[in-house]
């Protein structure tokens, strides 16, 4: 994983929302967002569509507010527990926006960001905890960097302006699972 940036068991589907981190840039955060579309609902072409600049204005009203928008982030965690890939570990996802983690500005140029298909107040499924999981202790094998202490959710570096993964998302139950499979 850390020489290709792939994610093992994961569908590749390219997004052009990337660059290039910054040089010296070290890989040492890990961010946990939600995501839906349109909002509160799943399934669907459309979280794909979005990252990847194909998202139809006119298939929901919504749309028409984030169409011309150019996000993205390294992974999408299904409701399902399946994983798709949009950009590489290695590259600098689009995802954080303005951010801050302690004293450390711009956490696109040091963070991975994992995307569960789900809303604030919607209980995420045990599916994409366990592949959350999973995924989390990949990363900090990969990049050891990426303590427990460095995982984060989206309104923890964006405070004020992102609300998600939610009160919905239960941080002692995934760090407990990231704990028990680093046991395994």
């Amino acid at each position: 994983m850390r020489a290709t940036g792939r994610l093992p068991e994961s569908r590749w589907c390219p997004s052009p929302n990337f660059g290039a981190r910054p040089d010296g840039a070290g890989i040492t955060l890990l961010v946990v967002h939600n995501i839906s579309l349109p909002p509160g609902q799943f399934g669907g072409p459309y979280i794909e569509d979005f990252f990847c600049n194909r998202l139809e204005r006119h298939a929901h009203p919504y749309f028409s507010e984030i169409a011309g928008m150019q996000v993205s982030a390294h992974a999408l965690v299904r409701r399902d527990g399946s994983i798709v890939q949009f950009v590489s570990c290695l590259d600098r996802a689009w995802h954080a926006g303005r951010s801050c983690f302690g004293d450390e500005e711009e956490c696109n140029d040091f963070a991975i960001g994992i995307e569960l298909e789900g809303a604030d107040d919607v209980p995420y499924t045990e599916h994409q905890y366990r592949t959350l999981a999973r995924l989390t202790r990949l990363t900090m094998a990969a990049w050891p960097a990426i303590t427990p202490d460095r995982i984060t959710g989206h309104s923890d570096i964006a405070p004020g302006r992102k609300t998600d993964p939610g009160p919905a998302f239960q941080w002692p139950y995934f760090k407990n699972l990231v704990r028990a499979s680093e046991k395994d």
